[in-house]
């Protein structure tokens, strides 16, 4: 019987973070491609069993999904910096500031007027810095 080698996909060496990231966006996007392909497939039938584990799977990827993401915030400082800012932008927005407002925050001026006041994210977790 043919097997798949677990070996067929090994590099030859390490990847930097910054690689790292990179793949992991790759994951991310067949991720969502499966919550899309899932989510087809609960609006195809009225079989409300198999409705149940697809939207399970379907809840499952969305969490991968998200754990993807926390981690590209920790392998690409910058991808961390945009996320930040992408979170005042977004209440800057639905909150109806002006659009010069909105883009302050990507030149440091926005909401309080200078330097990033947000915690840096650390490299890596432990008891400590998860009580903060």
């Amino acid at each position: 019987m043919p097997q798949t080698n677990p070996f067929h996909s090994l590099v030859p060496r390490k990847l930097t973070d910054s690689e790292l990231a990179r793949s992991i966006r790759l994951n991310i996007e067949a991720e969502l491609d499966a919550i899309n392909l899932y989510a087809a497939h609960i609006d195809a039938t009225d079989n409300e069993e198999a409705k149940a584990i697809l939207r399970h799977i379907m809840d499952e990827e969305r969490e991968h999904a998200a754990l993807f993401w926390q981690l590209i915030a920790r392998l690409d400082p910058a991808q961390a910096q945009h996320d930040l800012e992408a979170s005042r932008k977004y209440q800057l927005i639905v909150t109806g500031a002006s659009h010069e407002d909105v883009e302050a925050v990507s030149e440091g001026r926005g909401e309080g007027g200078g330097a990033n006041t947000e915690p840096t994210l650390p490299k890596q977790l432990t008891v400590g810095n998860l009580r903060r």
